[in-house]
């Protein structure tokens, strides 16, 4: 029985957990940066540490601070939430060294899908459908241009140990290979300290489709439907739905079957999610996230089901009571990040906040640890909240949706309130036609 969780994380995603904790009966200890120490969370933790200065890695990525606040303050398990440490192996093994439980997957498989080349050879062997590419790091420029040959422009460069669209270059033509070979392998070394690549065939208008799935390490897993994230801007998530608009319930049974069956193969615990490229009715696996999602609210609100609550009980040992019979979708959910940054130029917009006035009503549910007075650090992601609208049908969903963006009130910094307002109020949006590039090549070109 788990009686104290130590927060390794920040924002409203602290917050989150902490609510799932107080309705578990179990203590809380809050860490902070300096930045951090009038944030909500720690206000209303049972206990509070600091961990250092506000940049992050000096405070939320310094692994020796979160175990010393851990140990001082007696804390039986940690949660790292999402980003920061969250899919961190060493991490991982680190807290279960000193005799924590780490509420996430066990190391093993963080490391596994943490690395995207021997995630791809996993998928493959889990039966999960991939992109066709390279299998593999692709090791010379020779390598590189036999597979851009094999495969067919235009190809993708990605790096293995990536993520966020850094160590990602397009192959339109052979002539480029080289050229797009080095950018990559010298961006991927920069940003993530490893320069392996590897090669994949670009898809020019697919969707970004990806699935729920809850395992308890012991051999019983299930999913919990789709989740369709197409909506992004520089391979970040903007805007997410649930269920897919293009989905059918058979695709969703099927895709789902197939990935609950490799995570009872692996013997996976906790919450992951499995995303997919989906173009011309197929599905093509690109990564698997071994965390909670920042996404997360939509599944929570058309299965009813608490996915905090579920990933602290399986961490703590205890069977998954849930079968996948016992999953049924209700209605329809939409989520908007809400960034703390310009509308139109998209950079961030630190300070105090003077006004917070959040919407309510039927179907609105409001994630976030802003308040006002609150002072948003300079050192963190820009997301400062989630909207999150749930109807009968996806109609009602987006008008309430629209309701609700007219009623939040953000004041003393910039967000990108506006920019959800225009979405809301867009055929393509409203049709639930687009794709992972519409945003960016189509919308935001328009304005």
């Amino acid at each position: 029985m788990i009686k104290k969780i130590l927060i390794a994380n920040r924002g409203e995603i602290a917050l989150r957990i902490l609510r799932a904790c107080r309705e578990m009966d179990i203590k809380v200890v809050a860490v902070h940066s300096t930045a951090d120490s009038s944030a909500k969370h720690v206000l209303m933790a049972d206990e509070s540490v600091c961990i250092g200065p506000g940049p992050a890695k000096e405070s939320y990525l310094n692994m020796q601070s979160i175990m010393a606040a851990a140990e001082i303050t007696g804390a039986d398990a940690i949660h790292p939430g999402f980003g920061f440490l969250s899919e961190n192996a060493k991490f991982a093994q680190m807290v279960e060294d000193h005799g924590m439980i780490f509420i996430g997957p066990v190391p093993e498989h963080i490391l596994m899908m943490g690395d995207k080349v021997q995630a791809i050879k996993a998928a493959i062997e889990l039966g999960i459908p991939t992109v066709p590419g390279s299998g593999g790091a692709v090791e010379t420029v020779e390598d590189a241009k036999r597979w851009c040959a094999e495969i067919g422009c235009p190809v993708l460069i990605k790096a293995a140990s990536g993520g966020g669209g850094k160590g990602m270059k397009v192959i339109n033509t052979l002539d480029e290979t080289e050229s797009q070979y080095r950018l990559a392998k010298s961006e991927a070394l920069a940003n993530f300290g490893d320069d392996r690549v590897y090669m994949e065939k670009y898809l020019g208008q697919p969707r970004h489709i990806e699935i729920q799935v809850l395992g308890d390490g012991k051999g019983h897993a299930i999913h919990l439907g789709e989740r369709d994230c197409s909506i992004q801007r520089r391979h970040q998530k903007v805007l997410e739905e649930a269920p897919s608009p293009v989905i059918t319930a058979e695709q969703r049974h099927e895709l789902g079957e197939i990935c609950a069956n490799a995570m009872r193969k692996m013997k996976y615990r906790g919450l992951g999610t499995i995303e997919f490229l989906y173009e011309n009715g197929k599905f093509y696996f690109i990564e698997m996230n071994t965390r909670i999602q920042v996404e997360h609210p939509v599944t929570e609100l058309i299965t009813g089901i608490d996915l905090v609550h579920e990933q602290i009980s399986v961490a703590a040992g205890h069977p998954l009571t849930l079968q996948q019979s016992d999953i049924t979708f209700h209605g329809h959910s939409i989520e908007c990040r809400i960034n703390a940054e310009d509308a139109e130029t998209f950079m961030p917009s630190p300070g105090t906040v003077t006004r917070f006035h959040t919407p309510g009503g039927p179907g609105i549910r409001v994630d976030s640890a802003l308040y006002a007075g609150y002072q948003i650090p300079p050192y963190y992601d820009s997301m400062v909240a989630k909207l999150i609208a749930h109807g009968k049908d996806r109609a009602q969903c987006l008008g309430r949706m629209r309701r609700a963006l007219k009623e939040f009130y953000v004041e003393g910094v910039k967000t990108n309130i506006q920019l959800h307002q225009r979405l809301m109020e867009n055929e393509d949006i409203i049709s639930g036609d687009y794709t992972i590039h519409w945003l960016e090549k189509k919308f935001l070109n328009d304005q």
